[in-house]
């Protein structure tokens, strides 16, 4: 999957866990000890992935795998200079081993088997129909998750829509809804409500407590849809060709069974727990995830062994997509290491300032700022990990923040999965789905355009939910 000229990255930023000695490995950083300045190379990064296909694009889309691995290195050599090797090497370690890793195998098995489905439809998108695909891909979202909701539907969605001249704002509120939105309903349904679900918030509590805040946002955001799209509907030149038959045919269904099964080892690996693992630079390994991982990759390769390669044809199915993922997100991995780790130090860190907002003067929490303290970074970080920081930042019970502090459970579970829409980066599929569709030929927004179309349509109604749910 990957090309060789590519492999230097991979071995580059490996080499810091296997040169360094286990002695000082289980030394977790002290983020409150941080400068500030590490925090520099995730900028960068963020900044190179916006401007880098704006101001060099034929350059970018070669070599953008450099660019991820100039500020990875910036990090690691930053944290090598500050806190010392073997501690460096642990956090690469737990970072790439609990992070990185099964967040990749993840995306690679879904991507793989969903690239196996062609659904071959005489769909002829209009508004209506386009707003029955993305209804249908907000319920689907917490049953199979963003990420397998996202790669199954975008495909289709893309070629209903292909002979449209404006068409990219269908993928931007495919994103919204289906890659973010959608998941907020149970643990299936997005990252950081799984952490939620293994640190034991109750598989039901999200729909139970979330569903009157994802109605409305779903809602608000297919009606808003149906005006966009009407408008750009008339902007077109009118067809007078008749409209096809409705017909839809599929093929490659095995890999529905496939990705249940990858849907299934993800929820098994949060159930079964024989207390089995290994240790690598002091981070524990547990053996039910070294399955998961396992299962990831056997679906991927069952998936590439059992569908025909004219599926895959029908389908445009092409390896770009997730290289360029895997690479890109190797690195923000990579660089995201200290700023998380200044967040986890709280009002130590050099957050404290905002971590301070998050209680009001009586000490008892303020829910709106956890909703957009945690929403907004997680527009930017990985939306699991921040999830993971807040819940922890709330007290880190489960029993309290299912009970008494209900409602600030509610507005970290809102904040990280809805904010992630945000930005490309917010959440796993965004940038799959961008990519796939850059790839099939629609001119989608870039970086800062994108964000454009998420403050002018996201924030107000973001806002909106604060006054009406949350103050």
């Amino acid at each position: 999957m990957i090309g060789s000229k590519r492999g230097t990255f991979a071995l580059a930023v490996v080499a810091a866990g296997l040169i360094a000695s286990p002695a000082a490995a289980a030394e977790a950083l002290d983020g409150s000890k941080l400068p500030w300045q590490l925090g520099l190379p995730f900028v960068g990064i963020l900044m190179s992935i916006a401007l880098g296909p704006l101001f060099v694009k034929e350059w970018w889309h070669i070599h953008y795998e450099k660019a991820a691995a100039v500020w990875a290195m910036l990090t690691l050599g930053g944290l090598i200079a500050i806190v010392g090797l073997d501690a460096t090497a642990a956090a690469f370690v737990h970072n790439m081993a609990l992070e990185y890793i099964p967040f990749i195998l993840m995306l690679f098995a879904l991507f793989t088997a969903a690239g196996g489905i062609a659904i071959d439809s005489a769909i002829k998108a209009t508004p209506a129909i386009n707003c029955a695909i993305l209804a249908i891909g907000s319920v689907c979202a917490s049953l199979i998750g963003t990420t397998g909701a996202s790669m199954i539907l975008v495909r289709p969605l893309i070629r209903a829509n292909a002979g449209r001249p404006y068409n990219a704002h269908v993928l931007v509120f495919f994103i919204f809804l289906v890659s973010n939105i959608g998941g907020a309903l149970t643990p299936l349904g997005d990252p950081p409500l799984f952490l939620g679900f293994l640190h034991g918030v109750d598989f039901f509590w999200t729909a139970k407590h979330l569903w009157p805040e994802t109605l409305f946002a779903v809602s608000a955001l297919l009606a808003a849809f149906f005006v966009v799209d009407s408008y750009f509907l008339r902007q077109e030149t009118p067809d007078a060709g008749p409209r096809p038959p409705f017909a839809v045919k599929a093929s490659g269904l095995v890999n529905v069974g496939l990705i249940a099964i990858a849907i299934c080892a993800i929820v098994l690996s949060g159930l079964w727990r024989p207390g089995l693992g290994v240790d690598v630079l002091g981070t524990r390994i547990e053996l039910q995830n070294i399955v998961r991982e396992a299962v990831m990759v056997a679906v991927a390769l069952a998936s590439l062994a059992l569908t025909n390669k004219s599926t895959r044809e029908a389908n445009g199915f092409d390896w770009e997509p997730i290289r360029e993922v895997a690479y890109l997100f190797a690195g923000i991995f990579i660089c995201i290491i200290p700023v998380m780790a200044m967040l986890k130090a709280g009002k130590e860190g050099p957050f404290g300032v905002v971590i301070a907002l998050l209680e009001h003067a009586d000490g008892s929490p303020n829910n709106p700022v956890y909703f957009w303290a945690t929403g907004l970074l997680s527009s930017f970080l990985d939306n699991a990990p921040t999830y993971l920081v807040f819940f922890e930042l709330a007290g880190g019970d489960p029993a309290k923040l299912m009970g008494p502090l209900a409602s600030t459970l509610a507005a970290i579970s809102l904040g990280a999965v809805f904010m992630g829409a945000v930005s490309y980066i917010g959440n796993a599929p965004n940038f799959m789905v961008y990519a796939i569709a850059r790839n099939a030929g629609v001119k989608m927004p870039g970086f800062f355009p994108y964000l454009l179309w998420s403050g002018a349509i996201l924030l107000p109604l973001f806002a909106l939910i604060t006054f009406l749910f949350l103050a």
